[in-house]
Order: C-alpha cells, then sequence, then structure tokens
C-alpha cells in the first residue's frame, strides 16, 4: 500500500509540476478536468443519483454548468458574465426541480448546487493564479500551502503529537502536527522566496509575503483536509474514488488544495501589488 501511494504521489508530482510550468490552455484543460470529476465525486458521495450508477439530469446540468463557468473563466474573464453562468446553472437546477416535482428532493437539489460550488468553482483559482502577473512563481505557493503542510503535519504528529486537533472527526490529527504543518510551509514559503530574490533582487518584499501567505493558506488548507473528511464520515465513505491508487480519488488527493487556491489567489492580489 505504501509503495502504491508512493508512485502515485511522485507521477501526481511531476503532472502537477509540468501542467503548473507549461500553464495556459493545457493547466485550463487539466484543471478543468479535475473540477468535473471532483463534481461527480461530490454528488456520488452524497448521493444525488440515489440507487442509479449514472449521473442523473440535475447532475448533467451541474457538469455543463462547470464547463460554462471554464469557459467563460479563460474567454470571458468578467465579473458579470461569471456570476451569470453560475446564476444560470443554479437556476436550470431549480428549474428542472420544480417542472419534475415529486422526481427529486431538496436534499438532492442543494447537494448538487453545493457540489458544483465547492470543488470546480474553488478550483478554478488554481488556473486563475497562474493568470496573475507573476503567477508562473505564486501559483506554487498553493502547493506547498497544501501538500508540504501535509507532509510536515504528519511528520510532526508521528514525532510529537500527544494533543487532538478534532478527535471525533479525525483522531489522527494532533495539534503539534497542525502547527507543524503551518511552520513548515512558512519556512519553505521563505527558502522559495529566497531563492527567487537570488535571481531577481527587485522583489525582495516576497521574502515577507511569501511566508505569511503560506502560513495563512497551510492554517486554510487543514480546514479543507477536515471538511472532506467530515462529508465523508456524514456519508459512511472511506474515499470519494479511486481514481489515484493509494489515495482514493480528486476529492481525496486536491480537498485541501480546493481551499488554498482562491485563498492564495486573493492573498497574491492583496498582498503583491
Amino acid at each position: 500500500m505504501f509503495k502504491t501511494r508512493l508512485i502515485s504521489s511522485i507521477v501526481l508530482v511531476i503532472i502537477i509540476a509540468g501542467v503548473l510550468t507549461l500553464g495556459g490552455p493545457c493547466l485550463f484543460l487539466f484543471t478543468l478536468a479535475i473540477s468535473g470529476i471532483a463534481f461527480f465525486e461530490m454528488t456520488k458521495a452524497m448521493r444525488v443519483r440515489k440507487d442509479s450508477k449514472r449521473p442523473c439530469l440535475i447532475e448533467w446540468l451541474g457538469i455543463l454548468g462547470v464547463i460554462g463557468y471554464y469557459l467563460i473563466i479563460y474567454f470571458a474573464n468578467t465579473e458579470t458574465f461569471v456570476m451569470l453562468t453560475i446564476t444560470l446553472t443554479i437556476i436550470s437546477i431549480l428549474f428542472v426541480y420544480v417542472f419534475t416535482f415529486p422526481k427529486y428532493e431538496a436534499e438532492q437539489i442543494m447537494a448538487t448546487v453545493f457540489s458544483f460550488i465547492y470543488a470546480p468553482i474553488m478550483l478554478s483559482y488554481l488556473y486563475m493564479t497562474r493568470c496573475l502577473k507573476d503567477g508562473f512563481y505564486i501559483v506554487w505557493l498553493i502547493f506547498i500551502s497544501s501538500w508540504i503542510c501535509d507532509t510536515c503535519a504528519y511528520l510532526v504528529g508521528m514525532a510529537i503529537g500527544k494533543h487532538k486537533l478534532a478527535p471525533v472527526l479525525s483522531p489522527k490529527k494532533s495539534i503539534e502536527g497542525a502547527i507543524g504543518g503551518v511552520v513548515g510551509s512558512s519556512i519553505v514559503g521563505l527558502l522559495y522566496a529566497l531563492l527567487l530574490t537570488q535571481a531577481d533582487p527587485d522583489i525582495e518584499n516576497i521574502r515577507w509575503v511569501f511566508p505569511v501567505i503560506c502560513a495563512v493558506g497551510a492554517m486554510i488548507s487543514q480546514v479543507g483536509d477536515l471538511a472532506a473528511s467530515a462529508i465523508k464520515r456524514n456519508y459512511d465513505i472511506k474515499d470519494y474514488g479511486k481514481l489515484i491508487p493509494g489515495h482514493g480519488g480528486i476529492m481525496d488527493r486536491f480537498d485541501s488544495v480546493i481551499f488554498t487556491s482562491p485563498m492564495i489567489y486573493y492573498m497574491a492580489v492583496l498582498l503583491l501589488k
């Protein structure tokens, strides 16, 4: 199991490094793909389709909304069109709810709308961060804040973890581990900033900005991890999917990235003017 998980992690890191480096259409299509998969993983986990193995009508409307939303941010990224796409998607799902009543229950409708907003829209900030000025350098902070934090939290928790962070939800996570994850991410963010300033001394301000962004992102990432775990506990499932051997589905591996992506985007906009 450990070997499978390790190999999957290495392959995933290579893929992520590749798409982040290339950016543009490559990263756009990658983000759209994982967002679409995450959407279906969420609707399946929350039992939108009930006993059927195939997606139902409101799920298809949701995924069409995801595709439409991504096309808008790629071709015409304006607040008006983005909000219009989100609004029309929600209205179309409610339209079906009303005119097919009582085929769908309110819980199915709410789960579909939540799944549409939760992963696809928040993950879109991964692509939008890369599109920022100097986004090539900033986008890596998303993964420093999430995956580096996860690794540091695990190592510190295993070494000195004694006090439970969320004893009912995730008994293995500790407060010491959580602090270690934040500190570890901040240190890696600082080292990354120092490396960049060696190449370009004119960007000295990132020496304090990057560690701060990574520290805040790391705190948020752990909430994202726990939020995804809470949903799994509520629906009594172990993993969201089986796409990534040893890890589960997209939601299992990108749960913290979902939270850090918008946070890093807005902090970068505010602090790196």
